[in-house]
């Protein structure tokens, strides 16, 4: 069903599987071997996009037993797309409510008594540690935060929307980026980075309401730009960990929940300011690129649709302070 609206795409590249003889191509490159355990009824689909430092596989599996020996110098995330998960790793059943997550190698050997529905992010290298991997070399299994799974689960959804039917907004390196960003802070919430690690004196305290005064300044410097929480980090020496916690103990919020509310902002004064721009040019300016989402949590905050707010800045015709 998560299949059923996708077409493959510069953007997407989109392949179904009704044999397991057809599939083992595919495995054999990523040395995984599996053993079906329902030949009769073998379908398999796998939809893949690349972003700038990723790259998102949504896979349709099939029953089967799955050896496989991962390799992911940048880490990888594995997490159930659906409610139903069945799967079995190491002897422990999981369902829906467990993600996995690596850096490094491990051999791993997984169960799947049904067909499951799943989506592995692999990272480059190159990108910026975020905190997620406490362990190198060790596949482990996470408790996920339900609604910030049911958000990663929606954003990743979009991503392969959007690859599938407006593949050339990929060929936009500012566009991919900003998708990119978008799914790193969803995934933030789903590692729940929402702590400093050493919050015992008061300097800490002080330390985390500099560094919000920090961000909030870098938005005002710079109120067009793309807000990305690597960038932050690197502008102000800290982990993007560190930039977390301090957001969460200032502001009460998530990093992810905090540069959204700050977009959300910066959107509604440029449209305040009128003249020839369009709702879908100024969301799009400020990382928003589903405008139904975007459309919808700009109600949620200023009460009035993006276009009235647009209709009242042509009509005044006055900066937004």
């Amino acid at each position: 069903m998560l299949f059923d609206e996708l077409a493959p795409s510069s953007a997407l590249q989109l392949i179904g599987f009704s044999d397991v003889d057809a599939f083992r191509p595919i495995e054999m490159m990523e040395d995984a071997r599996s053993i079906p355990l329902d030949i009769p009824s073998f379908a398999a689909a796998r939809a893949v996009v690349s972003l700038p430092a990723c790259r998102i596989i949504m896979m349709r599996s099939f029953a089967r037993i799955l050896d496989t020996a991962y390799r992911m110098p940048g880490g990888m995330v594995i997490l159930s797309m659906t409610d139903d998960l069945q799967v079995n790793f190491k002897g422990v059943d999981l369902d829906a409510r467990f993600f996995v997550a690596l850096r490094g190698n491990d051999g791993c050997h997984f169960v799947e008594p049904r067909t499951n529905h799943h989506a592995m992010i692999i990272f480059s290298p190159a990108l910026r540690d975020r905190g997620w991997f406490d362990h190198v070399d060790d596949l482990r299994v996470h408790v996920a935060n339900r609604p910030a799974l049911l958000h990663t689960r929606q954003l990743l959804l979009d991503i392969l929307r959007t690859a599938s039917m407006q593949p050339r907004l990929f060929e936009a390196t500012e566009v991919a980026a900003h998708l990119q960003e978008g799914l790193l802070l969803a995934l933030d919430d789903l590692f729940r980075i929402d702590s400093i690690p050493d919050r015992s004196t008061s300097v800490q305290g002080g330390r985390a309401i500099k560094l919000v005064q920090h961000i909030d300044d870098y938005i005002a410097a710079y109120p067009t730009a793309p807000i990305y929480t690597a960038d932050l980090a690197r502008e102000f020496g800290v982990s993007i960990r560190t930039l977390g916690g301090a957001v969460g103990k200032v502001r009460g919020m998530s990093l992810h929940q905090y540069i959204r509310l700050k977009r959300l902002w910066a959107t509604r004064v440029r449209l305040l300011k009128g003249g020839g721009v369009t709702v879908a040019t100024c969301a799009r300016a400020h990382g928003f690129h589903h405008l139904g989402e975007f459309a919808a949590a700009y109600r949620a905050i200023f009460h009035e649709a993006p276009s009235d707010t647009l209709a009242r800045g042509r009509r005044s015709g006055v900066p937004a302070g």
